[in-house]
């Protein structure tokens, strides 16, 4: 089965040649000019991926972002000008998986999809980690706090999972990069910063008051052992 696409940007040049270009990589590509088509599209539990440019007309992209994820955890590659860190890191706050700076080459876009797609549909394994509070089910990548459902995105849950399996332990933000990411990290990019400031606002402190993940200054990060 094909892997179901949503590309969504104003550009209808760059539409065509991204859509032409996936076609050929066996992907089925749908296309979305404004952001109230966007949000549309992208609410339908058949697709598999959304391409997000974040400035396009009647919604932007930060807003159909905003709005998607009050209903779905539909995998979202955010599309953003250049040097524009203000727009990554609302992003990455409101949920987006990654994003890829404009203009973009279409084959690191092809890379950042299918490093998300792996990181979504990879796992068969229906193993349960455990920690305190804190279950995580590797088959169907979800996460009970409580056993209350806490929503995370997939790159969140990435990265909560290799924390968890190395807790007590520094992961350096190299080794999360490439477990949660699926790349070596960028020069100035706080995507995994942007995910663990997430993650530690959705699970809150331990009962003790203390941050669950720490930050081992220069290195990486440690999940805490109570």
């Amino acid at each position: 089965m094909q892997t179901q696409l949503l590309l969504a940007d104003d550009d209808v040049e760059l539409c065509v040649l991204l859509q032409e270009f996936f076609e050929s990589e066996d992907f089925a590509v749908r296309l979305a000019q404004d952001g109230l088509q966007a949000l549309e599209q992208a609410q339908d539990p058949g697709l598999d991926l959304v391409v997000l440019d974040v400035m396009m007309p009647k919604m932007n992209g930060l807003d159909v972002l905003r709005e998607l994820r009050r209903s779905s955890r539909v995998p979202v590659i955010m599309l953003t000008a250049r040097g524009d860190d203000l727009d990554r890191i609302l992003g990455l706050e409101l949920g987006a998986d990654d994003y890829v700076p404009k203009p973009c080459n279409p084959r690191e876009l092809l890379a950042r999809i299918r490093a998300v797609l792996r990181r979504v549909g990879g796992s068969v394994s229906q193993s349960i980690v455990q920690a305190g509070d804190l279950e995580l089910n590797q088959g169907n990548r979800t996460l009970l706090q409580d056993g209350v459902p806490v929503d995370l995105t997939s790159t969140e849950f990435s990265i909560l999972l290799t924390l968890l399996q190395h807790r007590g332990e520094v992961v350096s933000k190299r080794d999360l990069y490439l477990s949660a990411l699926g790349r070596e990290p960028v020069a100035h990019d706080r995507s995994v910063d942007m995910h663990v400031s997430n993650l530690r606002r959705k699970l809150g402190a331990t009962r003790e008051g203390h941050n669950r993940i720490e930050t081992i200054r220069g290195i990486g990060y440690q999940f805490r052992v109570s």
